[in-house]
């Protein structure tokens, strides 16, 4: 198996022949059992160690210990139970494989939820795009409802298909992804010392992306700019703020501007064009209508209202 190239796992059958597994008994979801990774031959593990993968797969990973998973630079390195969600085209890498004593990997395809509502709101669910070194921490009560929950995908998995099948499957993975959601809330509420020395640092960051006039080079910032500042990946950053302060990465960033731009409206002649170009924003219209989005009127009703 060659390591320089990337390799793309299509479908559940695909994967599941990479690892010797047994055939899985739905085409679109099944789960492995982490702590049988120990019976493949030593020639299959070492085969995937530094190779570059990519699926068009879901995966949901409970694992205690060393994952042996990277993502980026970042490696997934805790001593606890965590849990890892790997959205689709997203590249990993796996290290040298640790053994795991309890935990489960639970891979979809996107197939399965197509129909159900669940296929809608996927996209929610921020945590599939979270880096490597942002995965959840879970207490032992927290993993034993998550794993009797896998436990109950696997039961019905391994009953006779029938047309209710694919609707219990996808109500249980929707409650496991849900109580994940609850659990990641918990765990931005038991980091908030952490979480304030963020916002601390993105408030900062904002300030001297201006105080430097970097906009008059590279533009309004993305969120993504600032992320990679706090080394997290931009939808777990803009999900910890939200949680925190009410407001995302980029709610920060308009709110910076908004009181800029108000100081520069009332304290300076410049027209609102020449504000907005020297704010970063290449169409002034853009900044004309975040502006009265923000304020509830245009830059010039402020600048005539507060001066009249």
């Amino acid at each position: 198996m060659s390591k320089e190239n990337i390799i793309r796992i299509k479908t559940l059958t695909q994967l599941f022949d990479a690892l010797d597994w047994e055939k899985p008994t739905h085409p679109l979801i099944g789960i492995i059992d982490v702590t049988r990774l120990e019976e493949l031959p030593e020639e299959k593990k070492q085969a995937f160690e530094g190779v570059k993968m990519t699926s068009d797969l879901y995966s949901v990973i409970l694992k205690d210990g060393d994952c042996g998973l990277q993502y980026g630079r970042n490696k997934y390195d805790f001593e606890e139970g965590v849990l890892r969600f790997i959205a689709p085209n997203q590249i990993v890498s796996s290290s040298t494989h640790t053994p795991s004593s309890y935990g489960f990997m639970l891979v979809f395809h996107p197939d399965l939820i197509r129909n159900f509502d669940l296929g809608k709101t996927i996209g929610q669910y921020n945590f599939f795009n979270y880096a490597v070194h942002e995965a959840l921490h879970l207490s032992k009560q927290e993993e034993n409802i998550l794993l009797e929950i896998a436990k109950n995908i696997e039961k019905e998995l391994e009953s006779n298909i029938d047309k209710h099948t694919q609707e219990v499957v996808v109500t249980n993975l929707q409650l496991l992804l849900n109580y994940s959601k609850r659990f990641y809330n918990r765990q931005f509420i038991t980091r908030v010392n952490d979480n304030s020395d963020v916002i601390s640092k993105v408030e900062r960051l904002i300030k001297e992306y201006y105080s430097q006039n970097l906009q008059l080079v590279n533009g309004t910032p993305k969120p993504e700019y600032f992320a990679e500042k706090v080394n997290f990946s931009n939808n777990y950053l803009s999900d910890l703020l939200k949680k925190e302060t009410g407001k995302s990465t980029k709610d920060h960033v308009d709110d910076y501007v908004i009181d800029l731009a108000k100081t520069k409206l009332l304290n300076s002649e410049f027209t609102v064009n020449e504000i907005a170009y020297d704010l970063g924003f290449n169409y002034p219209h853009y900044f004309s209508r975040m502006f009265k989005k923000k304020v509830g009127e245009t830059p010039v009703e402020f600048r005539m209202k507060t001066f009249n």
